[in-house]
């Protein structure tokens, strides 16, 4: 059960419901007895009463309200675990498996499922960390995070996958769609020019995504979205490539 999910509304109604379990069990206790073996009216009733009421709310409200308090840190804690703590982004673990569990729980299902990885390297990142310092490198790679989440729905998966690499999955997304997601993503990040020690520091991105529409893993679409962002590179950076994977019957997938 998951208490994180509770409100105090619902801790109350459970410590309610445990007060009267707890008086039921009494009166069962104090009406059984073990000589005769048959059930029979307790001697003082309203104790069984009178005790789990005085005892059992305070107990059970502090035992579902400590659960509550240790589930929701435990919730942060994963949260923790699972994020960048520079970007806020997924970091690759997380990444990598939230994408692999969506693709395998789509595998197995007949109608075609559309959807597309995309790689992001910030241009010229070294340059940067060079004239204006790692400070204001990390600044840079804040914003480029913060202007990618940006352009997406709220179901999209961003994670930094390494220093200044960022990854997209974009579910349920057509390939014709993908192109002007990625495109959106270089012109907005082109647009944000920073202010660094006093310097003006204009920001590119090269981006090169693989689109699908089923049997495929994390690691393959990674390879492939991965050949097209160094294409992009070789073409001269701040460029977005694009292609079309398929899978045939023996689950491989082909680059058109």
């Amino acid at each position: 059960m998951d208490f994180s999910a509770f409100g105090w509304g619902r801790v109350v109604l459970l410590s309610f419901l445990g007060t009267l379990c707890c008086i039921a069990v009494a009166f069962a206790i104090d009406s059984y007895s073990f000589e005769t073996g048959i059930w029979r009216w307790g001697e003082k009733p309203l104790n069984n009463l009178i005790i789990p009421l005085i005892l059992a709310p305070p107990f059970f409200f502090y035992l579902l309200s400590k659960q509550r308090e240790l589930a929701i840190a435990h919730r942060e804690l994963m949260v923790v675990a699972s994020t960048d703590s520079l970007t806020s982004c997924l970091n690759r673990r997380a990444f990598t498996a939230m994408v692999d569990r969506y693709l395998d729980r789509i595998a197995d299902q007949k109608a075609g499922h559309h959807g597309a990885l995309l790689i992001i390297d910030v241009d010229h990142f070294k340059d940067i960390n060079d004239v204006f310092g790692h400070e204001c490198g990390d600044e840079a790679l804040k914003v480029i995070a913060h202007t990618i989440k940006g352009t997406l729905r709220d179901l999209d998966l961003v994670g930094r996958i390494g220093g200044e690499e960022f990854s997209v999955f974009l579910p349920g997304v057509s390939p014709e769609r993908v192109g002007r997601v990625a495109e959106r993503i270089r012109v907005e990040v082109s647009a944000t020019e920073l202010n660094l020690n006093g310097k003006s520091c204009k920001l590119s991105v090269s981006v090169g995504g693989v689109t699908f529409d089923r049997n495929a893993s994390f690691s393959e679409l990674y390879r492939h979205a991965d050949q097209l962002l160094y294409a992009a590179k070789r073409g001269g950076r701040n460029r977005v490539e694009i292609q079309h994977a398929s899978a045939g019957p023996d689950k491989q997938i082909q680059i058109h």
